[in-house]
């Protein structure tokens, strides 16, 4: 596995905080229209028939995929049944400030996961990028004000947030983990059709749960046809596509550094809605995020 950070992967490592940060604006907007674990599985589902004619063959019966079927089921439960569905969630009962502050924590996730599970040493460059990235966040989240920060009140649905965090670290790490069928490996709509396939097991069973509590209810029109669409097929298919291969050229630690763009993102189309100019913390966020990216990724 390449260490060096190049522009072409740093521009795919790029793409998933822009999407995500988008796919945090929908998951907003359609709350009231959907339950947020069913909004997961609805997202998955369309993402799954879009998948079926690139990568349809994964799952005929003499496919790899039933034979590595436990190491996809993890993969799905991680990536498909349970990052989204939780900030979905998080969404729903939490503040975006307290969503945004806690996800912030990513990079600490990925050094930490790393180390404790994977073997995985920490350098001290690392140690400082995430010191530097994280500072940026906190700049966006505090608006140039550090005395907003201490005005956040931590609530259940920041749980919600954490557990999403340490479950996309999982994640990330387990993407480079050797042994995965060649044929399956080799193709990305494969890889993530295997991911999906079973993954969709987990979400229906979480959805299933979310409604046998009751007081769920979905408004269809075309407001939520048109965020399915997008969760589908920006946050869903083309960021884990670009996500995957920028894990596999520079390792989940240097790559967990760039979703600490998200809030960033977010920040810039929260005030292209709401015509806000952008201001100069933003740019001092900005250079602090990249600094943070910058240093960690350098090699030794």
């Amino acid at each position: 596995m390449n260490q060096r950070l190049n522009l072409s992967t740093a521009a795919l490592l790029t793409v998933p905080p822009l999407l995500w940060a988008g796919n945090a604006v929908v998951g907003r907007l359609v709350n009231e229209m959907v339950p947020p674990v069913t909004l997961n599985f609805l997202r998955w589902a369309l993402a799954f028939v879009l998948l079926l004619p690139l990568a349809g063959w994964v799952l005929r019966r003499g496919s790899s995929l039933w034979l590595h079927w436990r190491r996809f089921a993890v993969l799905g439960l991680l990536g498909v049944g349970c990052y989204n569905a939780l900030q979905y969630l998080a969404l729903k009962t939490s503040t975006p400030l307290n969503v945004t502050l806690v996800a912030a924590s990513s990079p600490v996730w990925m050094l930490g996961i790393g180390a404790l599970f994977f073997g995985q040493r920490i350098s001290h460059r690392q140690l400082a990028g995430a010191v530097l990235s994280i500072a940026g966040v906190l700049v966006v989240l505090s608006r140039g004000d550090w005395q907003l920060l201490t005005q956040v009140r931590l609530v259940p649905g920041d749980l919600y947030v954490l557990l999403a965090t340490a479950a996309w670290a999982f994640y990330s790490w387990l993407l480079i983990r050797p042994g995965d069928p060649p044929e399956i490996r080799g193709n990305w709509a494969a890889f993530l059709m295997a991911q999906v396939v079973l993954g969709l097991g987990w979400s229906a069973l979480f959805a299933g749960g979310e409604w046998a509590t009751g007081n769920t209810h979905i408004e269809w029109g075309w407001p939520l046809a048109a965020a399915l669409a997008y969760v589908a097929i920006g946050p869903a298919i083309l960021a884990y596509r670009c996500w995957g291969v920028g894990v596999a050229r520079v390792g989940p630690n240097i790559a967990g550094f760039f979703a600490n763009l998200t809030p960033l993102f977010a920040a810039v189309m929260s005030a292209a809605f709401l015509g806000e100019l952008p201001r100069i913390y933003h740019a001092a966020a900005f250079i602090l995020i990249v600094g943070g990216i910058v240093v960690s990724s350098r090699p030794r």
